[in-house]
């Protein structure tokens, strides 16, 4: 039996708790050492069974109708017609009328019958038509296409779109990994570069309304910071320690708040009781809040990278859903984020946000 808090295969190059090998082991080369290691997280859990449930929900109430906007490579178009075939979207196609069909016609010529928005080929009067087919009742959801992240972004944003609540937009990342047990959200990663003590509530707001759509009673929200102990000389453990409070004072509703808390004790219930750390959010988070995009999207990428997350990705405080999808996205991934983003839509249509 190898010893508790270790991943399969580690006791095999480091001995029982850590200590020396015995004289005389034999100790694997580092190749074979990370092939024990993603050997044995593979065997613990595949983080995609996590969102299993999520799939199927989203596959039960019908086909939200999404508009994408300028969907103009291969694989752009083939994640779409994945998506409608799996039951996650009826897609609305924004962009240049002609050169779609040819795409289409050349993909699968059973994808002719998709609807197209006409716009030209211009990938901006294709992100705000998209936009205004949202805003205008007529698409449910919103899918950035192959376009620049930035031009699609601004469509969403822009004043005149109206897709905008009184809540600052805030982009959150839904988990899963083979160490924890349950999904989580690391929010935000994407689009607050660093973010004020009052983006941050509206930030943790929109992760915890999230959660809720997912099925998560009362989301616990730890807010990460590099220490768990307030420090002056460090603003982002005097954030953590406000939003706390603010929560307790109902600023921000329907999660409990905690922080500042560091990574460690955030995840595991084992390093908050090493510590002392009375919470009863630490080592049960649903939701890492990060003080900064720089720290959250390192955070994703490692996440993802090295401990093999399964994932998908939302802009969240908009009227709408909106998927922002990556050219390295995985298949999985796509499917995952339109599944998370039909559900939320569904929460949004039927529950009052607070």
């Amino acid at each position: 039996m190898e010893p508790e808090g270790h991943l399969p295969g580690h006791a095999a190059v480091h001995g029982a708790a850590g200590t020396r090998p015995a004289a005389g082991t034999v100790v694997p080369a580092a190749g074979a050492v990370a092939a024990q290691l993603v050997e044995g997280v593979g065997r613990h859990m595949n983080g995609e069974i996590l969102f299993d449930p999520l799939r199927a929900a989203a596959r039960s109430h019908g086909r939200p109708r999404t508009a994408v906007a300028y969907p103009m490579t291969a694989e752009c178009l083939q994640a779409v017609m994945q998506a409608r075939a799996e039951g996650y979207m009826e897609p609305v196609l924004v962009g240049p009328a002609g050169r779609l069909r040819e795409l289409l016609a050349a993909l699968d010529g059973a994808a002719a019958d998709m609807e197209i928005h006409d716009t030209g080929n211009d990938e901006r009067a294709a992100a705000c038509a998209a936009a205004a087919l949202a805003r205008d009742g007529q698409v449910d959801m919103l899918m950035k296409g192959s376009l620049h992240t930035d031009h699609f972004m601004a469509a969403v944003v822009a004043r005149d779109a109206g897709l905008r609540t009184a809540r600052r937009v805030s982009h959150a990342f839904v988990m899963a990994v083979p160490a924890y047990p349950k999904l989580f959200l690391v929010t935000d990663a994407a689009v607050n570069i660093a973010p004020s003590l009052a983006e941050k509530a509206d930030i943790a707001q929109n992760a915890i309304d999230l959660a809720r759509a997912l099925g998560v009673a009362r989301p616990k929200v730890a807010v990460l910071c590099a220490t768990e102990s307030v420090n002056p000389a460090m603003p982002a453990t005097l954030d953590a320690a406000a939003l706390s409070k603010m929560a307790d004072r109902g600023q921000i509703e329907g999660g409990q708040v905690d922080g500042p808390l560091a990574f460690d004790n955030a995840i595991s219930a084992q390093a908050a009781q090493l510590k002392g750390i009375i919470s009863a959010v630490a080592g049960d988070a649903d939701i890492l809040l990060v003080p900064d995009i720089e720290a959250g999207n390192m955070i994703y990428k490692e996440l993802t990278w090295l401990a093999g997350a399964s994932m998908a990705g939302l802009v969240l405080g908009t009227r709408v859903p909106v998927l922002l999808t990556s050219r390295a996205d995985s298949a999985a991934a796509r499917i995952n984020s339109c599944a998370v983003a039909a559900l939320y839509g569904r929460w949004l249509a039927t529950a009052q946000p607070a």
